[in-house]
């Protein structure tokens, strides 16, 4: 799943090139993605691209038209392509083309199973489906300790599920759910409510450290290396079997509520009941 570190990159690599730029054509090759009939991505022909950015693990262009808006669901993502590129080795599974005046194009594709991929046009962000909704978000230069408290709350619910609710706080997933508890040194399932002071303090220097790092190492990969770099990075999540990088302890899987996990039964030990 796409989350904020690459989906800022993505953002920046592409802000950087079509920022300026005439969207020559859009084609949707699924139109179930399209979420505003009355407003097809094709209106947007002939606009200009003022600027792109990000809504937690959302993509919006800014256009003279108004704004398409991305959502890359589970399997989403965008494909660069440049006049001359070679055509793939494989077929890929391509639910809409962005085409721009001087011949790029952005190849939006799904790999999942169920479509997820979604696109809409708005005359403002929060008009797209979950994005008023969103919570505070780390990689805001804004945000701050208040914000991350009131996420929190003194909710009974298990930390993990709470990182990657959307509406607590943006942008976050599986994968850095589970790189922000190792960091923390805290286990996914203890329940928000239950984390004293210095273990809050803990969770939101590892949320900050981890995202922001994440996004300065991405910077300037290329869209088609940002999800194997964000692979590559990962010091437990995907990494069921192997050693710690901290203590060297077996990396464990774990199920819980339908969500999974890996983490280090050392360096994050449940606390003891009762």
């Amino acid at each position: 799943m796409p989350e904020s570190p690459e989906v800022q990159a993505l953002v920046e690599f592409l802000d950087e090139r079509i920022r300026g730029r005439m969207i020559a054509a859009v084609d949707v090759d699924e139109f179930r993605i399209v979420k505003t009939r009355t407003r097809p991505p094709a209106s947007l022909v002939d606009a200009r691209i003022e600027s792109v950015r990000r809504f937690g693990k959302h993509v919006g262009f800014d256009t003279a038209g108004g704004w398409l808006m991305l959502g890359f669901g589970r399997n989403g993502w965008i494909r660069w392509q440049t006049p001359g590129d070679p055509p793939p080795a494989e077929p890929v599974p391509e639910v809409a083309r962005i085409a721009l005046d001087d011949g790029t194009a952005m190849q939006i594709v799904d790999t999942g199973d169920f479509l997820a991929v979604t696109l809409a046009v708005v005359d403002d962000p929060a008009d797209a489906s979950g994005i008023a909704a969103l919570g505070p978000d780390p990689l805001d230069d804004g945000f701050t300790r208040e914000g991350f408290e009131h996420a929190l709350g003194s909710r009974r619910k298990q930390i993990k599920a709470l990182l990657q609710e959307q509406t607590s706080l943006a942008g976050i997933g599986n994968a850095y759910s589970d790189e922000i508890l190792h960091r923390a040194r805290i286990a996914p399932t203890v329940h928000a409510a239950l984390l004293g002071e210095e273990e809050r303090g803990r969770l939101f220097d590892a949320m900050v450290d981890v995202l922001r790092g994440a996004v300065a190492d991405r910077r300037g990969v290329p869209p088609e290396r940002l999800k194997q770099a964000k692979v590559e990075a990962m010091a437990v999540h995907g990494r069921g079997g192997e050693s710690c990088p901290v203590c060297g302890t077996t990396i464990v899987d774990r199920v819980f509520g339908g969500a999974s996990a890996q983490l280090c039964p050392h360096c994050q030990a449940e606390p003891a009941s009762g």
